[in-house]
């Protein structure tokens, strides 16, 4: 695990629970700063409850989480603007505005949020749609584009803001295997570069390639974890090993 100076995130005991129905139940774990984590499991596992929980858009009901040193959930206007700031996620659905370009849809945050001088908004979008693969498609609305480059526009929209950390949740569940192949080459330079990811994902061959520690979550409990060759390599649990052996 991640000595105390380079966590990132710390995730406690975490309880989360729609009504009746308990979908965490005392997760944790910690993430390193520059560490690629996936989490992965079956439908309703609760992956994507966390995801959210992190991103402050779910109130959780026990624990604590931490990100870059704030404690979400945190009352406060400024402690959510805080973890917007540091935090950048991406959804199944892509969230483009319909209306506006790719270039706009990526500087409308920095110049209404940020503040930032047009020329200098425009500057920033240039930078990260390069980093996607999609200079060319600056002046392009997202109708005209694939699911693949409407995804990859999303991925820098987020990157745009200069967040600390980055949550993908089933970025590529949407998508045929060849779009899909163009967002996750996206996420591994990403990797490469050292930002600090988590990602949600079915796709057992990126996270075998990308990841540095992975998570199985089981009936809304971390029930493995652990470097990502050695858990492959040797599953503990029978959950876990049948999970792993639905997905080959």
């Amino acid at each position: 695990m991640p000595v105390e100076g380079d966590t990132v995130i710390r995730i406690k005991d975490v309880v989360k629970e729609f009504g009746p129905l308990r979908v965490l139940d005392g997760v944790g774990f910690d993430v390193a700063r520059g560490q690629t984590v996936a989490i992965v499991g079956r439908s309703g596992s609760g992956k994507s409850t966390l995801l959210r929980c992190i991103a402050g858009l779910e109130t959780i009901q026990g624990g604590t989480i931490e990100v870059c040193g704030h404690a979400v959930g945190r009352p406060g206007s400024e402690a959510r603007a805080q973890l917007r700031r540091d935090v950048g996620m991406v959804f199944q659905s892509y969230n483009l505005f319909p209306h506006l370009t790719v270039e706009r849809n990526i500087t409308l945050a920095l110049t209404l949020v940020k503040k930032q001088p047009k020329e200098e908004a425009r500057k920033v979008a240039a930078e990260v749609l390069g980093l996607v693969g999609l200079t060319d498609k600056r002046l392009s609305y997202p109708e005209q584009l694939s699911g693949g480059q409407q995804q990859r526009v999303a991925i820098a929209r987020s990157l745009a803001l200069k967040p600390q950390v980055m949550l993908f949740d089933e970025v590529t569940s949407a998508l045929d295997p060849e779009l899909t192949a163009e967002v996750l080459a996206v996420m591994e330079d990403l990797a490469r570069r050292g930002m600090t990811m988590i990602t949600v994902t079915h796709e057992m061959g990126f996270a075998r390639r990308v990841a540095d520690l992975v998570v199985f979550m089981y009936h809304g409990k971390v029930w493995e974890i652990g470097p990502t060759a050695e858990l492959f390599a040797d599953p503990k649990t029978a959950e876990f090993r049948q999970f792993v052996g639905s997905e080959l």
